[in-house]
């Protein structure tokens, strides 16, 4: 299931398509894409109803052996959406991720790293988006370690290219800014009073994440 184009929430506005070559992604790498957009537009802003209806109403994942937690994890976030009103989600995501002041959790990538290398994530960052022909969109403010916006890049490596060598891009991509921040991310959510839809979109988030990161760690 993707969430679509127009919900696409990164630093950049980046183009859904198959392959920069016109060579079709195998369908594998399509469902990555599209959990990683799903993923993207969930962190980014709280779900609208259609968005909910679409999560209800999407196939269920079978899945054994290591896809038991992202099977699971898909079941349960269906049953969160399945009770849950646009308007709870919005107070639940403002009370988690915005409130007022300083949010109860951050979705910036550069927290969940030493506070001595903080810059230098977002300087990495900066000078990987521009080797990639991307930049922070005109209307976009959030700076570029948004977890959305790193989960939308993920979604674009994965759909811009099938070549062999887009594999290691990625790994690269995913373990420098992706694979230090979504454990400590996913863990604050887990552990608040205030979640509810979203210790939900968590546990799929870890539970998808830490395939990505056993599979791209065996390449």
């Amino acid at each position: 299931m993707s969430a679509g184009d127009d919900a696409a929430p990164a630093a950049t506005r980046l183009p859904t398509a198959a392959g920069s070559d016109g060579a079709s992604i195998s369908r594998e790498d399509e469902g990555r894409a599209e959990f990683y957009a799903l993923l993207a537009r969930l962190w980014y802003a709280s779900p609208d109803q259609a968005l909910l209806s679409a999560i209800v109403a999407a196939d269920e994942i079978v899945g054994a052996g290591e896809q038991t937690a992202l099977a699971e994890s898909w079941r349960e976030l269906q049953a969160a959406a399945a009770v849950i009103a646009p308007e709870g989600a919005a107070r639940e995501y403002e009370s988690l991720f915005v409130g007022t002041g300083k949010a109860e959790i951050t979705l910036y990538a550069s927290h969940y790293v030493t506070e001595t290398a903080k810059e230098r994530v977002l300087v990495a960052l900066r000078d990987e988006l521009c080797e990639l022909g991307l930049a922070r969109a005109d209307d976009v403010h959030e700076p570029e370690d948004h977890f959305a916006a790193l989960c939308e890049i993920m979604r674009h490596l994965i759909v811009s290219d099938a070549a062999d060598a887009a594999l290691q891009r990625q790994r690269k991509f995913f373990t420098r800014f992706i694979s230090p921040a979504y454990n400590p991310l996913v863990e604050q959510v887990f552990i608040s009073g205030d979640a509810g839809l979203y210790r939900s979109v968590a546990r799929l988030t870890k539970a998808f994440l830490d395939l990505e990161a056993a599979a791209l760690e065996m390449l």
